[in-house]
């Protein structure tokens, strides 16, 4: 496999001509993307039954499956695990994603977000059988499950498993390679020991890891004002040798041509560099209040549909910015959306949760800091 061959496109942040509306999915530039994507000889495409509220499956059929040849793509899709009721959810979550999709096979299938609820649900109704039986009648190539957790559960769940699965898909960064919340170093380390792939996800942490702030980002410049940060991300996942895919969601054209800079013109992370990110990762981690990826589950499962990555973001970038005008654009949000003090405390977002933060305690932090330690019209203090 070479370096080039790992660049997947991941379908979970596509570009939208609405940015309050995940389903309007703006369908002519991801055409266009998905054009230069495959010119340049990249041809796999990761979705789930649950991006884009399920118009994700349906924009790759317009972008792909009705515009070139099946053998020329690869497309990775996800059973909704926690959509779970009975066993026969299995099969007809997969024959509606078939359909969306407009084929007959997946390249590869995975079960969707293993976590210790999840896994759970996924036992129970014996979705890891139900795989394997899809691969043993070629409805899917490859197999396997996508996987946010400890490195603990992943243990378990590999002990049991890894001689039906193929593939692991790993939260895996920089940033959280060494976070104990996350463990994506022993993760990894537990997947080749287990003898499976990994395909990785969240490569630039939901854009936490370049959306960052000035400081930082004059770091890089002047460790090498030629490489953007993004390919940073890239190389260190890309350079690790049993990473064969990783996945990179793309909204704007401009990324899209980043990542074929990085992929084009690989280079395999020297020391120098190893050791720089790891500085860049303690100071990043430091800066951020919410570790948050803005994946938006949590706002789906939410009774009261507050829109938490939102809150989170603004949360995140006032407290690296002594800037007034996230207070307006608090206010703003609070206004025109769910506000963050509606939260009741149910619980529900925690099993969904993919970084594991205490969500309702976090929103509670979020509107002290802006209600208490913010005024709109005057100076911070």
């Amino acid at each position: 496999m070479t370096y080039k061959s790992k660049f997947g496109f991941g379908c979970m942040r596509l570009p939208t001509t609405d940015d309050k509306d995940p389903t309007s999915v703006n369908q002519e530039l991801f055409n266009e993307m998905v054009d230069l994507y495959m010119e340049k000889g990249y041809n796999y495409f990761d979705t789930s039954y649950a991006y884009h509220g399920g118009m994700s499956e349906a924009a790759i059929k317009k972008a792909v499956v009705d515009r070139y040849p099946r053998e020329s793509f690869e497309i990775c899709d996800k059973i909704p695990t926690w959509a779970l009721t009975s066993e026969e959810d299995n099969e007809k979550f997969v024959n509606e994603m078939l359909e969306r999709l407009g084929t007959d096979y997946f390249d590869v299938l995975f079960i969707h977000n293993i976590n210790v609820p999840w896994f759970k649900l996924a036992e129970d109704n014996n979705s890891f059988e139900f795989i394997k039986q899809m691969k043993d009648t070629g409805i899917a190539r490859k197999i396997g499950f996508s996987f946010h957790e400890k490195a603990s559960l992943l243990e378990k769940v590999l002990e049991k498993y890894s001689n039906i699965i193929d593939i692991v898909q790993l939260q895996l960064n920089y940033l959280d390679w060494e976070d104990p919340s996350i463990e994506s170093h022993k993760c990894y380390d537990l997947c080749v020991k287990h003898g499976v792939d990994v395909y990785v996800m969240e490569p630039l942490k939901g854009g936490l890891i370049v959306n960052t702030n000035d400081e930082i980002k004059e770091e890089f410049r002047k460790f090498n004002p030629d490489k953007s940060i993004a390919s940073y991300a890239m190389r260190f996942c890309a350079s690790l040798d049993n990473v064969k895919m990783v996945l990179t969601g793309m909204n704007k054209m401009e990324d899209l041509l980043d990542n074929l800079d990085t992929y084009e013109n690989f280079e395999v992370l020297s020391d120098e560099e190893s050791e720089f990110l790891e500085r860049m990762a303690k100071k990043l981690f430091e800066s951020v209040a919410v570790n948050c990826s803005e994946c938006g589950y949590c706002t789906d499962a939410c009774p009261e549909m507050i829109p938490i990555p939102e809150y989170f973001r603004l949360y995140n970038r006032s407290k690296n910015v002594n800037d007034n005008i996230y207070r307006l654009y608090f206010d703003k949000l609070n206004d025109e959306e769910v506000p963050a003090s509606e939260c009741t405390y149910c619980g529900t977002c925690l099993d969904f949760c993919t970084q594991k933060i205490d969500i309702p305690e976090e929103l509670e932090k979020v509107c002290e800091h802006f209600e208490n330690g913010f005024s709109p019209y005057a100076g911070s203090p």
